[in-house]
């Protein structure tokens, strides 16, 4: 996570947040701005949500601005066609973070605590679990992928937002002995460690999909260049997926951290979320945002298709995302993939569908990237049928249908 000395008072942060919310009418300002209206009359400031706090820091106020345009994020992702399949019933998400607060408005009555966890300071906790499973509320156009969900929170850190191996390793394991489907991590530690290894471990044998950040969120001075790519964890182990952000024209982050071992990525800079308190929304940024997007994908997927094994699951989730050098997340090609096994259904086979391939359906879910081929494909269709009428069916007339030889072609033989 950022290192908040990266408080609400930076400006490279404001200023990246700033960029991509513009293009959704919401104006980013600091943690005290006032609403304002932008050209129409429509925008307003939101505040900057941090990851992390000082220790002399207050504890993050809710917000009062509110999101009224439909965030970039959730047109981008399509989330309207995913909702007519699901909205993520009977699926249970582990939120590892700083907490999930249970008296957030657009969370109330669906998040169960583990032990302390149900307090957020910091509010990035309760962000993610809001881009998982934020209900919609009247006069908001924001809404978390798998609305309908559950969440249980599950703390990786200490109160302020720092993190370690041991506390992101009982936060998973506190997820997982708690009943969730799906986890999300958050952080993204420099190494690797045993307690990592056991909870990860314990993760896939009670068939859990977990999600994490691939890279730390932005560091606390962005370079001009993106840092030299490394793996880092628990994104990195075997079984984890692994996400990166992207920011609203598709790209990573400038001065981002960077890896080699993604398996998708999703937006994560400059997005709309909840706070802790009050019904009003933040702007955040960083790979641990992303991470949500997917980890709420997955809920989607494993409430239309219970049948599957978190490994397929996982699988299903690549191989509907949009082809790129990082796969991009597609909830709803993956919503709507057809599986190759009929038999999927049955309660005993999620370890014998956890090999099944799955292929997409050619006429629903192909996407704007997949349609848009059609009409090359088209024309190259008809070039080729203008050659053939117009060169290969007289010349072969003239030759009688018979091949050339030599490099000249053969008379036809009359006819006695």
């Amino acid at each position: 996570m950022r290192d908040t000395a990266a408080r609400r008072s930076r400006p490279a942060r404001r200023a990246r947040a700033l960029g991509a919310a513009l293009l959704v009418t919401a104006v980013v300002g600091s943690a005290a701005a006032a609403p304002a209206a932008a050209a129409g009359g429509s925008s307003v400031r939101l505040p900057v949500l941090p990851s992390k706090l000082a220790p002399d820091d207050p504890c993050t106020a809710g917000s009062t601005q509110r999101a009224t345009a439909v965030p970039w994020e959730q047109a981008g992702l399509q989330l309207n066609r995913a909702w007519q399949v699901t909205a993520g019933e009977g699926v249970t998400v582990g939120v590892v973070d700083t907490g999930v607060s249970t008296s957030a408005p657009a969370l109330k009555g669906r998040v169960t605590a583990g032990g302390d966890a149900g307090t957020d300071c910091v509010g990035h906790g309760t962000f993610v679990a809001g881009l998982v499973a934020a209900a919609a509320q009247d006069g908001v156009r924001f809404t978390g992928v798998a609305h309908r969900a559950r969440v249980l929170a599950a703390r990786g850190s200490d109160t302020k937002g720092t993190t370690s191996a041991d506390r992101v390793a009982a936060g998973i394991q506190t997820a997982v002995a708690g009943g969730a489907d799906v986890v999300t991590v958050s952080a993204a530690l420099p190494g690797d460690s045993a307690a990592l290894r056991s909870a990860l471990a314990l993760a896939a044998k009670k068939d859990v999909l977990v999600v994490a950040a691939a890279v730390p969120d932005l560091p606390d001075q962005p370079g001009s260049k993106d840092l030299p790519p490394r793996d880092f964890y628990p994104a990195a182990s075997k079984g984890v997926l692994s996400v990166l952000d992207l920011d609203v024209q598709g790209k990573r982050p400038v001065g981002s951290f960077t890896t080699e071992s993604a398996d998708l990525a999703a937006p994560g800079d400059g997005v709309v979320g909840i706070g802790p308190a009050k019904d009003g929304h933040y702007i955040g940024s960083g790979a641990s945002l992303a991470a949500g997007f997917v980890a709420g994908t997955a809920a989607l997927v494993r409430s239309v298709h219970p049948e599957l094994s978190a490994a397929a699951t996982a699988r299903l989730l690549r191989s509907s995302a949009y082809p790129a050098d990082v796969p991009r997340l597609d909830p709803y090609a993956a919503v709507t993939a057809v599986l190759t096994r009929a038999d999927s259904g049955g309660a005993g086979v999620r370890a014998e569908t956890a090999g099944a391939p799955v292929r997409m359906p050619e006429d629903k879910a192909a996407g704007p990237i997949r349609r848009a081929m059609w009409p090359a494909a088209a024309g190259f269709g008809a070039i080729v049928a203008v050659v053939w009428l117009g060169l290969v069916i007289p010349r072969g007339r003239r030759l009688g249908w018979r091949p050339t030889r030599g490099g000249a072609p053969r008379a036809a033989e009359s006819e006695n």
